[in-house]
C-alpha cells in the first residue's frame, strides 16, 4: 500500500498539523538544521495534496521536553483539535518530536484511530487504525522513549566519571575560578573579593552568629562581590544576611569538590500530573565528595565547626539547649534546665525595670487549671552564677585582655584594608573609563556622551571611596592609645570590673558565660526559700550552688465594704456590665485602684459568694409592690423610653434609684395608671394655656407637678397628645372660659 492510497477525500476535507518541537533552548539556538527541516514539512503536506491554507504548524513547544513532566500547550492543542476530527493526517520529522514517552504517545494514537487521522514521518504515512501501522507506530514510541533513557545514562555516565575526577568545571562561587589545568580550582586573584570573603570566616570566628556578620558589613558600610552568573562581571553591593549565610554554609569555600548535592525525583501532584522536583541530598548521600580539592579560605575541619555553631543558633528543639545569644538581660538564656522534667527554660521580662524571670514551659494541671512546673525570678540566681563565673575566670583575665586588644586594632585593620582595595578597584575603574573615553572619536558625540557620564560616574565612586578611607585611617590612628591599652591591661586583672563594666552589653556577658558553661539546672525548693543550681562546664565538671529567695510577705489586699455591699444589693437587680458602669459612676475602684469591668465585677462575686443576676424570661403584669425598668415602663405605658426619661426629669411621674447612678426602676401604681387618660378631664387645660394664665414658665408648672401642689394628667389619643394641668380652684369662672382642649406640650 503506497503513502497517496491511505489518503482518502475525508483526510484532505479536513487540516494537516505540522507539529515543531526542540527539546532545549539551547537547541532551538543552535540546532537550526533540524529547526528548518521540521518546517519543510508543509511542502510535503501540500504535496501529499493539502491546500497551503489548510495546512496548520505547532511551534508553541520550541524548547520544550517531550518527556511527559512538562506541560506542552502546542501538544495539548493539537491533542484537542484531533479529538474533535478536525485534523486529518499529523506530520513530525520523527516520532520523538511528537512525544518521548509512551503516554502522551499512545493517548495520540488512540484518538488518531478512533477519528480516522493519519500520523506521518520522514519514513512514511501511517493509518493508527491499521494493525500493521499501529504495530510500528507503537515500537517507534517505544523506540523513542528508550532512546532518551539511553542518551541520558550515557550522558550521566560520563559526567559522573569525570565529577569523580574533580574534574568537571560547574558554577563556582564569587571568590573561586579555575585555572588552566583540569579540575584545577584558584583563588580569585582579586584581593579585594579575597578580603572580603576572609572578612565573613574571620567575623564569624568571633562573634559566631551569621546575623552578627552581616550587622557588622552594614555598620561598617563594607561592599561584598556578587556576580549573577560563571561568565558575569563581578559587582560590589551591599551584601544581604541570605549571601552571608550562603557563604559559610558553601562546602567549596573549604576546598571541597562536591558533586550531587541535589537529587531530581518524580512525584504525582494533586491532578493527577506527573512532575519534576529537586531534593537536597544530606552529606553522607554525596556521591562525590572530595576534600583537599583546591586551597579554600578554611579547612575542612573549621567548616564542620561553623556549621555546629550555626545548627546551635537556631531554635533548639524540645529538650535541647542553645539557640543564639540575644539582647535581653536574661543571663541563663538558652542554658537554663529545669531540674524537675529536663526541659529548657524559658524567659520573660516583669515590672518596671524589666526584670528577668524563668519558667518551665511544661504545665500540670492543678485545680482546674495549668500551673508552671517550676517560676522563678532571674535576678538572684543570675547573680549567683556571675560570681562563679567571674572566680574560675580570673586567672585567665590577663591574657584575655592582651587578646582583646590584638583583635580590636586587627578588626580595625582590617576594615581599613578593605577601603584600601576598594579606593584601588575606583581608580582602576576611573583609569580604564578614561581610556574608553579618550579613545572614542570626539565627532561621534553619541558614544561620546555615554562614556564621558560613565567616567564622571567612577571619578564621584573615587572620591567617596578616598574620602572614606581618609575617615577610616584617621580612626584607626587613634584607635587605643598608650592611656587606653595601660587600662584594658588594669581590667584584665580585675575580670570582675570588666564584667560588671557599663560598656559591658548582656549579649557579651552571655557570649562569655557560654565558652565555659554547657547547662544550669535549676530546681526551686519553695519551702525552703532556696534555689538549687547545678553548673555544667564544659569538659563534665559540675559545680552545685544554693541560693537564697527571698520571700515578700505583702499586706493583704481587701475591697472597701461599702463597694461589696453595693455589689451585694445591685447584683439582685442587675448584671455585672451594668454594676461595673455604676461603681465607675460613683468614682469607686478595686482594691489595686483599677477601674471596674465586668470581669472584676464577676471576681469579686466569685471571692465573696454573691449570686449573680438571674433575667426571668416570663415577664408578669406588674402589681402594685413591683418596680420595672424605664423600658418595661415604656412598653406598658406605651411610650417611648427617651420620653420616660424625661417624665422623669420632669417630676410628672415618681422613680428610684438602689443607688446614685444606678439605671432608674418605676413602680406601676393604679394612681400611675389613672394619669394617662384617652380624653381630657373637664377642669385641665395644656401646658401651654397654663403658662398664660398663672403667669409662670413651663419648668415651673412642672416643679409644683413635682410637690403635689398642681394636678396633671397625660392624653394618650386625640390630635393633640400631651400633658394637661388642672389649676387651682380659686378663679372658677376664669377657668370656665377656656377651651377644656386647647393646646399642647
Amino acid at each position: 500500500m503506497t503513502e497517496t492510497s491511505k489518503i482518502s477525500s475525508a483526510h484532505l476535507c479536513r487540516r494537516a498539523v505540522v507539529y515543531v518541537r526542540q527539546s532545549s533552548a539551547a537547541q532551538v539556538e543552535h540546532n537550526r538544521e533540524s529547526t528548518e527541516r521540521q518546517y519543510r514539512l508543509v511542502e510535503r503536506a501540500i504535496a501529499l495534496g493539502w491546500q497551503r491554507d489548510q495546512v496548520h504548524v505547532v511551534d508553541q513547544d520550541l524548547g520544550i521536553t517531550g518527556s511527559g513532566l512538562v506541560e506542552r500547550s502546542g501538544f495539548a492543542h493539537m491533542t484537542a483539535e484531533v479529538a474533535l476530527g478536525r485534523v486529518g493526517i499529523v506530520l513530525g520529522l520523527e516520532v520523538s518530536r511528537l512525544a518521548r514517552n509512551n503516554a502522551d504517545w499512545y493517548r495520540l494514537l488512540d484518538l488518531c484511530g478512533a477519528t480516522d487521522t493519519l500520523i506521518g514521518d520522514a519514513d512514511g504515512i501511517y493509518h493508527p487504525s491499521l494493525f500493521n501501522d499501529r504495530l510500528v507506530l507503537g515500537l517507534k514510541g517505544t523506540m523513542s522513549e528508550a532512546e532518551l533513557h539511553v542518551l541520558r545514562a550515557r550522558l550521566n555516565g560520563g559526567i559522573r566519571n569525570k565529577a569523580e575526577r574533580g574534574e568537571l568545571r560547574r558554577g563556582l562561587p564569587v571568590g573561586l575560578v579555575f585555572g588552566e589545568a583540569a579540575g584545577e580550582v584558584l583563588l580569585d586573584p582579586d584581593e579585594a573579593i579575597k578580603g572580603a570573603l576572609q572578612t565573613v570566616f574571620d567575623r564569624f570566628s568571633e562573634t559566631g552568629s551569621a546575623r552578627r556578620v552581616w550587622l557588622h558589613f552594614r555598620t561598617e558600610g563594607l561592599f561584598f562581590p556578587s556576580r549573577q552568573h560563571a561568565s558575569a562581571e563581578v559587582r560590589w553591593v551591599a551584601p544581604s544576611y541570605t549571601k552571608i549565610h550562603g557563604v559559610l554554609t558553601n562546602p567549596v569555600y573549604a576546598g571541597v569538590y562536591i558533586y550531587g548535592k541535589t537529587r531530581s525525583e518524580r512525584f504525582v501532584d494533586d491532578d493527577g500530573n506527573i512532575r519534576k522536583r529537586i531534593r537536597k541530598r544530606s552529606q553522607s548521600q554525596w556521591p562525590v565528595f572530595i576534600r583537599d580539592h583546591h586551597p579554600g579560605f578554611i579547612d575542612w575541619k573549621t567548616f564542620e565547626d561553623n556549621q555546629a555553631r550555626l545548627k546551635n543558633n537556631t531554635r533548639p528543639k524540645p529538650r535541647e539547649s542553645g539557640g543564639a545569644v540575644r539582647e535581653g538581660a536574661a543571663l541563663l538564656q538558652g542554658l537554663g534546665r529545669c531540674g524537675r522534667c529536663s526541659r529548657k527554660l524559658l524567659v520573660s521580662y516583669h515590672g518596671k525595670y524589666a526584670t528577668p524571670a524563668y519558667h518551665c514551659p511544661g504545665s500540670n494541671i492543678a485545680n482546674g487549671r495549668g500551673e508552671y512546673c517550676l517560676r522563678v525570678g532571674g535576678r538572684q540566681i543570675d547573680d549567683a552564677v556571675a560570681r562563679t563565673f567571674v572566680a574560675a575566670l580570673g586567672p585567665a583575665g590577663l591574657e584575655a585582655a592582651v587578646l582583646a586588644v590584638q583583635q580590636t586594632e586587627a578588626n580595625h585593620g582590617a576594615a581599613a584594608s578593605q577601603f584600601r582595595l576598594q579606593v584601588e578597584r575606583c581608580q582602576y575603574e576611573a583609569q580604564r573609563a578614561e581610556r574608553r573615553y579618550r579613545a572614542v572619536d570626539p565627532d561621534n558625540r553619541l558614544v561620546a556622551r555615554g562614556l564621558e557620564a560613565q567616567w564622571e560616574k567612577c571619578l564621584r565612586e573615587l572620591h567617596v571611596a578616598e574620602a572614606e578611607l581618609a575617615r577610616r585611617q584617621d580612626e584607626a590612628s587613634r584607635v587605643l592609645s598608650t592611656h587606653e591599652r595601660a587600662q584594658i591591661l588594669l581590667l584584665g586583672s580585675d575580670v570582675k570590673r570588666v564584667w560588671s563594666a557599663p560598656s559591658t552589653t548582656d549579649r557579651d556577658r552571655k557570649e562569655l558565660l557560654r565558652t565555659l558553661v554547657e547547662e544550669v539546672i535549676v530546681d526551686v525548693k519553695r519551702e525552703q526559700d532556696q534555689a538549687h543550681l547545678t553548673l555544667r562546664w564544659r569538659g563534665g565538671l559540675l559545680t552545685e550552688l544554693d541560693v537564697h529567695l527571698p520571700r515578700s510577705h505583702p499586706a493583704p489586699i481587701r475591697t472597701d465594704e461599702d463597694v461589696v455591699e453595693l455589689v451585694r444589693r445591685l447584683a439582685v437587680h442587675y448584671t455585672d456590665a451594668i454594676i461595673a458602669g455604676i461603681l465607675n459612676r460613683q468614682g469607686k475602684t478595686t482594691a489595686t485602684g483599677m477601674r471596674f469591668t465586668a470581669s472584676r465585677v464577676c471576681s469579686l462575686r466569685t471571692n465573696w459568694k454573691i449570686a449573680c443576676f438571674r433575667l426571668s424570661l416570663s415577664q408578669p403584669q406588674p402589681d402594685a409592690q413591683q418596680c420595672v425598668t424605664v423600658e418595661r415602663a415604656a412598653e406598658i405605658l406605651g411610650v417611648a423610653p427617651s420620653t420616660v426619661h424625661r417624665w422623669l426629669n420632669d417630676g410628672f411621674i415618681a422613680g428610684e434609684q438602689l443607688t446614685p447612678g444606678a439605671p432608674w426602676r418605676i413602680r406601676i401604681t393604679d394612681e400611675l395608671r389613672r394619669q394617662f387618660v384617652d380624653k381630657t378631664p373637664t377642669g385641665y387645660v395644656a401646658m401651654l394655656k397654663a403658662t398664660h394664665i398663672l403667669g409662670v414658665s413651663r419648668q415651673t408648672i412642672l416643679q409644683r407637678v413635682k410637690r403635689g401642689e398642681l394636678q396633671a394628667v397625660h392624653v394618650n389619643q386625640g390630635r393633640r397628645k400631651g400633658l394637661r394641668i388642672k389649676l387651682p380652684d380659686a378663679s372658677p369662672g376664669l377657668f370656665d372660659s377656656i377651651a377644656a382642649d386647647g393646646g399642647a406640650v
